[in-house]
């Protein structure tokens, strides 16, 4: 059921504090911040009303094992009763430490297992395509999970395909092993993806990148994030 809010950024460190127990992915959730709220603020079209209407726009959390921010965010937006937020990771508690579709309202997919979440957004982009809907799939991974295989093909594949209806966000603080030769962007732009790079801490910044002009072609915005 939706709760009605009036929440704004400012909140949101009040709700993320809440959460106690145990953190051991607060930095995780923390470099996501900002872009979970200019995405649910700015850009998505999406409400708690609307959870189930096929015509919404589908955000996958692929970056699962720190949901903090997200459980906040879902909050401030009244998809939570904020003093959810108190239970967190408790027994009993629909908040565990990776977000589960079935107990959250409004979250897609159960992740935490990385690798997982841009493979689903391009099977999710493709569906929504054949089906004549103008929705779009945004999904937020981070620099380290690129490494997985699962992306390399799904990077290679959304490419190919030109599903101009999928964006990516990476959320790079260059804790990849190996990182990317040219930054993270050159690893899309190569298999033909609009690639763009900003401050993940800039919201005027992360907004226009969301809402650029469509290049008929998946969107890839790296947000920049360092530690500390």
């Amino acid at each position: 059921m939706a709760v009605a809010s009036e929440w704004g950024f400012a909140d949101i460190p009040a709700l993320f504090e809440r959460m106690s127990g145990d953190e051991k992915h607060e930095w995780a959730a923390a470099s996501t911040l900002h872009v979970l709220w200019v995405l649910y603020d700015r850009v998505l079209d999406v409400s708690p009303e609307r959870v189930d209407d096929p015509d919404r726009d589908r955000f996958l959390l692929s970056k699962g094992h720190g949901p903090m921010a997200y459980y906040a965010v879902l909050a401030a937006k009244g998809y939570l009763d904020p003093s959810t937020l108190d239970t967190w990771t408790q027994w009993d508690s629909p908040l565990g430490q990776h977000p589960d579709r079935v107990l959250v309202p409004g979250v897609e997919i159960s992740s935490g297992s990385l690798g997982h979440g841009l493979p689903i957004a391009v099977g999710m982009a493709v569906g929504l395509r054949l089906q004549g809907r103008s929705a779009r799939v945004v999904v937020l991974v981070g620099d380290a999970e690129l490494d997985e295989g699962s992306n390399h093909e799904a990077i290679a594949l959304a490419g190919r395909l030109g599903l101009s209806n999928l964006t990516v966000v990476v959320v790079d603080n260059e804790s990849g092993t190996h990182g990317w030769p040219g930054g993270v962007a050159t690893r899309f732009a190569v298999e033909g993806w609009d690639a763009s790079t900003v401050d993940g801490r800039d919201q005027d910044a992360l907004h226009a990148a969301f809402t650029r002009a469509d290049a008929g072609r998946p969107a890839v915005v790296v947000a920049k994030v360092g530690k500390g």
